[in-house]
């Protein structure tokens, strides 16, 4: 049975280690081919640390971790993530992003998602004066040729969650995908919800 805990700033030193290595064993999978770097990941933790409101959601298998799922309030994000919004006359402090959410695939299809969304949104509506909560996908064309055989994209399950994908609000993320030499720009979409 899966337990939850929820997490904020230096409460999350200690799983640091522990997070950068689930990050990148998930993304390594399809859609994201991510082919991490630990250092990077370190760092990248760091900013839900340091940020004013930012929360952690941890899943874990008795005293593993075995899933985790960020959020943060959006101003305290990076340009690739706030720009969209500013361009389309959004109020930054107004919206809660929620970063991303990692499982072991033999955890899945056990309420973890969910339960990340969740916790995630419980979190964001105890902040002052957030309204909406959002993400951002990966887009993969139906063809891609790494897609494996059996890949369900999740989009009917954030519909189920209450989001709306936002094709107006697109960005691009760059990261170093497996066999390639050196980063590249992905095509990342948002999804969106009203938290009022």
């Amino acid at each position: 049975m899966l337990t939850f805990q929820r997490l904020s700033g230096f409460a999350l030193n200690q799983y640091i280690d522990e997070l950068a290595q689930l990050r990148m064993r998930v993304f390594r999978d399809f859609p994201y081919l991510y082919d991490g770097d630990t250092n990077y990941e370190a760092r990248y933790l760091k900013t839900y640390i340091e940020a004013p409101n930012s929360v952690i959601v941890l899943a874990f298998d008795r005293d593993k971790i075995v899933g985790a799922s960020t959020g943060l309030p959006l101003h305290y994000e990076t340009d690739e993530v706030t720009q969209p919004f500013i361009k389309a006359g959004y109020n930054l402090d107004e919206i809660f992003y929620c970063g991303e959410s990692v499982l072991l695939p033999k955890y899945r299809g056990r309420g973890a998602g969910v339960a990340f969304f969740d916790h995630r949104e419980e979190h964001a509506k105890s902040i002052e004066g957030i309204k909406r909560s959002c993400f951002c996908a990966v887009q993969r064309p139906d063809n891609h040729p790494a897609s494996p055989a059996n890949y369900q994209p999740l989009d009917q399950f954030w519909r189920n969650r209450g989001y709306e994908k936002r094709p107006e609000l697109a960005t691009h993320f760059s990261w170093k995908e497996i066999g390639e030499q050196e980063e590249s720009l992905k095509p990342m979409t948002f999804w969106m919800k009203p938290l009022v």
